[in-house]
């Protein structure tokens, strides 16, 4: 496990490298990244953004949303996988905030994970972009693994679990920034298979770095 000396400077040193970073997800209103966080689910955030133009110029409005056909919804997110049981969520998501909070996202884990097809993952998300609550950390394959070659977690592998773990030793003011240079380091070098080490900015804070 790393101090938390080294902690603070890997999130520093990962907050420099990619002062961008933010949800690579297209989207306008708060319930747009919720029903696109659930269609990104085994599948990438690239084809999200290629089919919800035209889902949500479709289904303008929660409304249009919560009256729509679930089949109809198919046709529109059959290419991001799942599709039948990720319309047949947005669809009775988009009735569950009309009848139930008035057609706003509720700002509490327990209410957001209590929403059809929303885990932790997502309520996180929802709470550290949308709400800006700090300690929010998303924990997703590129957090699983880069956490765990970092060394901020010891070998662990359920997400929940490493979501505790790094509540504890990261910033609050910081996890939700940190999750997304996660995501963006994670695809341009600390890749699953072949990490570029060599152009890794905290390698030399890295416990499986051999270089």
């Amino acid at each position: 496990m790393r101090t938390q000396e080294q902690v603070n400077e890997i999130v520093r040193l990962l907050l420099a490298e990619y002062p961008q970073a933010d949800c690579t997800l297209d989207w306008r209103k708060d319930y747009e990244l919720l029903f696109s966080v659930r269609l990104a689910a085994q599948c990438t955030d690239e084809r999200v953004n290629q089919i919800t133009p035209a889902l949500f110029a479709r289904f303008p409005s929660l409304e249009a949303f919560a009256q729509a056909d679930v089949a109809e919804v198919e046709q529109y997110v059959h290419s991001c996988g799942f599709y039948r049981a990720k319309a047949r969520d947005i669809v009775a998501c988009a009735q569950v905030l009309l009848t139930r909070y008035n057609g706003q996202l509720p700002r509490t884990m327990e209410e957001l994970t209590a929403l059809p097809g929303v885990g932790r993952k997502t309520a996180n998300l929802i709470l550290g972009d949308v709400f800006k609550v700090p300690g929010s950390t998303v924990v997703d394959t590129h957090c699983i693994r880069i956490s765990n070659r970092l060394g901020l977690v010891d070998d662990l592998k359920d997400p929940a679990k490493i979501e505790a773990e790094l509540r504890k030793i990261l910033p609050p003011e910081h996890s939700s920034a940190f999750c997304h240079c996660i995501v963006l380091h994670g695809r341009a070098v600390c890749d699953a298979r072949r990490p570029n080490c060599a152009a890794c900015c905290v390698r030399h804070l890295c416990q499986t770095y051999s270089g």
